[in-house]
């Protein structure tokens, strides 16, 4: 008994006699370490890593700077390729309204070539009745148209009044009659036709001074020349 309790006491002692280390007391180094610091010829073949070094790069791989770079070249090839198209695009627009606008005036020239045909067929059957009408006037001698003979005054006076109210209505429609030797005009062959010469001493050579036929222009295009008699003096 006597010695249970004093061995508890010397195991209490020891207790309070052990002082434990501080929390920042140097470690030493290890036998292996001391060694290798003691010997200069291995420090050199010592190698430090670093945590933060970059990972090694990869064959291709482009650095990050060139990405901005990259990206501002794509930009600027597909601002150049729109631009492309948008010229292209205008120049079909405008060759669109040119065919268009030539397609318009091609379909107005060829409506109003087809009025003017069938107006030219039409001036064409009726001048034939305008000659006649003409002729029965011509053919009535003036003497005749005396009070004496009333009904044929009356008659030559209808017929007159018709020819002037048919070259009115024929001229509103382009239709007009042609009288060279009325206006004393010189000749000119593209309107007239020389039938024959003849000499007139008080007028000039080359002037219309006797109709045969009269002619008759359509929209100022000739649709029959006229016959005509020219002066020829020499």
């Amino acid at each position: 008994m006597i010695q249970r309790h004093l061995l508890r006491a010397s195991q209490r002692a020891a207790r309070s006699s052990f002082t434990p280390p501080p929390s920042f007391a140097p470690i030493r180094p290890r036998t292996g370490v001391t060694r290798a610091l003691r010997q200069p010829q291995q420090i050199a073949s010592i190698r430090w890593y670093s945590e933060s070094a970059e990972a090694p790069k990869k064959d291709g791989e482009a650095a990050p700077e060139s990405k901005p770079a990259d990206e501002t070249a794509q930009l600027k090839e597909q601002l150049e390729k729109k631009d492309r198209e948008i010229i292209d695009l205008k120049d079909k627009y405008l060759r669109s309204v040119a065919d268009f606008r030539n397609l318009q005036e091609r379909t107005k020239r060829e409506v109003q070539a087809a009025k003017d045909f069938a107006l030219q067929r039409f001036a064409k059957d009726i001048i034939e009745s305008v000659d006649n009408l003409n002729r029965a006037l011509t053919t009535v001698p003036s003497e005749k148209l005396s009070p004496d003979n009333a009904d044929l005054v009356t008659l030559h006076d209808g017929l007159k009044m018709t020819e002037h109210i048919l070259m009115q209505t024929l001229k509103k429609h382009g239709l007009e009659r042609v009288d060279p030797s009325v206006e004393q005009l010189k000749f000119d062959p593209n309107i007239h036709e020389a039938v024959f010469q003849a000499p007139q001493p008080d007028k000039e050579d080359g002037t219309v001074f006797h109709t045969q036929q009269k002619g008759f222009m359509l929209n100022g295009r000739v649709l029959r020349a006229a016959k005509v008699g020219v002066v020829k003096n020499s």
